[in-house]
């Protein structure tokens, strides 16, 4: 089979127009073209007049061998890889049944690796099944009442379940890993278009389901879920993982453990200190979410609405003279912006869209690059919040002030672009109607992150509203905050995945900062699973 890249053809193309084009681009009769199928599709929409689907197809001829010779110069005509997954390794008679930490999707994808190849794993999740957990979710958001064990961060399908569903990354991928999670979650019931799309997503409903079947499948092959089952402390003895503990007092033994727990897993992160288990102090992000009209975004990045492109998405960078990075962060098209706090008397924001992505507002993290330099001054000797883990007080800091700022009830602050941008609070919102529940409180944001973000988010929205017309506009909602981008820590692993200090601990994921997204850390999951079965297949 042969891949063929940077096919380009008008929007509206009749599907005949594919095979056409393919033909005349290998100089063949369409009699001679086999059989073919796409691989990827993406657009280009720098010329909003003239905007463009890109193909990347797999094709079939007659004679293989003599077009790669014809074609050997050409960069964009290549044998296509074999993107099947291949086990690394099968479960022996007998084992040690390995233990996942954590439903996300790292620890969903270590588990289903780790069914696949025989290992049976028990999966310890902290809170609630997806739908029970769904339930608590919009309690806080309909009546502003949080679960911390059950919300947006916790629970099956980790945070990623309430999101906009995003399935593509930029990681190294030459396994083509990537296409493992894509197939595993069509498998589990999400739109085959995933498979083709430049920039698939899912959405949240569909997660849900999606979740729902994976997990029956994990069990079909002998996994075990345990639902409410907080891990409270890490057995460990000479510097090896002999098992967990929970928070009912029950152990449970096993040398191979997978801590995919999330980046909100601040209790974790403590406990792991306590134990000696290496961590080190990692930069992150904070800001707020921005909302605009879709209709004004679409506007800016096509001209006008298209169909068959669906609602229109953005990524932004700024560098700003006070040496700060600003950038959009989860950009969700005809999304909402969602409360994703995890623990009582804080506010967080975050952004979801559903598969449609058919609502009125388009809505991004607008944040600032930090580092550890800046955690320094909220390092106050409190537990959980010193030393390696003062990113950790710095969220809770901020968190904090915007519960007050929001004023009852879990609502956010948030304020006019405009008032935003002139240093006055805002008193009421315009035409752009917030879409964050419980509700958005008109204040005056400054109050709700440190100078130096507030600075550069000040300076970087003007210069967005260049690039992207209207982005500035006085009736855009600033809401915050955004404080959970990624995790304030990492867990330092070595080349076997395992702990550099702790053997039999296995660091996954983006609470463990190894990833960032869904396809990263479903990535990151497998290359754990494979990691343990070697361990436990090698004896």
């Amino acid at each position: 089979m042969i891949r063929v890249t940077q096919l380009k053809l008008p929007l509206g193309h009749p599907p005949e127009a594919l095979k056409a084009a393919l033909a005349k681009r290998l100089k063949l009769s369409s009699f001679e073209i086999k059989d073919f199928q796409v691989f990827k599709r993406a657009h280009d929409a720098r010329s909003r007049t003239t905007i463009l689907f890109i193909y990347t197809l797999d094709v079939t001829v007659k004679d293989e061998a003599a077009l790669l010779a014809r074609f050997a110069r050409d960069l964009d005509v290549k044998p296509s890889p074999d993107t099947r997954y291949q086990p690394v390794a099968r479960a022996p008679a007998t084992f040690q049944r390995p233990l996942v930490i954590g439903t996300g999707p790292c620890g969903l994808f270590a588990a289903l690796l780790l069914a696949q190849m025989g290992f049976r794993p028990i999966i310890l999740e902290r809170g609630k099944e997806v739908r029970e957990r769904t339930k608590d979710t919009w309690s806080l958001w309909r009546r502003g009442q949080l679960n911390p064990e059950s919300n947006v961060q916790f629970g099956e399908g980790g945070a990623g379940t309430f999101s906009d569903g995003k399935l593509y990354s930029q990681i190294k991928d030459p396994r083509h890993l990537g296409r493992k999670v894509l197939e595993e979650f069509v498998k589990a019931g999400a739109p085959e278009d995933i498979l083709t799309e430049a920039h698939p997503h899912i959405g949240t409903f569909r997660l849900v389901t999606m979740v729902e079947a994976m997990r029956e499948t994990i069990e079909g092959l002998g996994g075990e879920y345990r639902f409410q089952s907080k891990v409270t402390d890490i057995l460990i003895e000479n510097r090896s993982v002999k098992g967990v503990r929970l928070e009912s007092g029950e152990e449970i033994l096993s040398g191979h453990v997978v801590l995919a727990v999330g980046h909100s897993a601040r209790d974790m992160f403590h406990t792991l200190l306590g134990r000696g288990v290496a961590l080190d102090a990692k930069p992150f992000s904070i800001g707020f979410r921005i909302e605009h009209p879709q209709s004004l975004i679409d506007k800016a990045r096509f001209g006008r609405s298209v169909p068959e492109l669906g609602a229109a998405d953005y990524k932004l960078v700024h560098h700003t003279n006070n040496g700060r990075s600003v950038y959009s962060f989860c950009m969700c098209p005809g999304g909402t912006v969602v409360a994703a706090t995890s623990e009582e008397n804080r506010v967080v924001t975050n952004g979801m869209s559903q598969y449609s992505r058919n609502e009125r507002n388009a809505n991004a993290g607008i944040v600032v690059g930090i580092t550890p330099k800046d955690y320094a001054a909220y390092d106050r000797g409190m537990p959980g919040e010193t030393g390696v883990l003062a990113g950790v007080a710095l969220q809770r800091h901020w968190e904090s002030h915007a519960f007050l700022a929001g004023g009852s009830s879990y609502h956010a602050p948030g304020q006019r672009v405009g008032d935003f941008l002139a240093g006055k609070a805002s008193t009421a919102l315009g035409s752009v109607v917030p879409s964050y529940k419980p509700g958005v409180t008109p204040t005056d944001l400054s109050q709700c992150l440190p100078d130096y973000a507030i600075a550069a988010i000040r300076e970087a929205i003007p210069v967005f509203g260049r690039q992207i017309r209207g982005y500035d506009m006085e009736d855009a909602v600033l809401t915050g905050v955004e404080t959970r981008t990624s995790t304030p820590v990492r867990v330092p692993r070595a080349d076997n995945f395992q702990s550099t200090n702790t053997r039999g601990l296995y660091p996954a994921g983006e609470g463990c900062g190894y990833a960032g997204g869904i396809l990263s850390a479903g990535v990151d999951g497998i290359k754990v699973a494979e990691a343990i079965a070697r361990d436990i297949a090698e004896g």
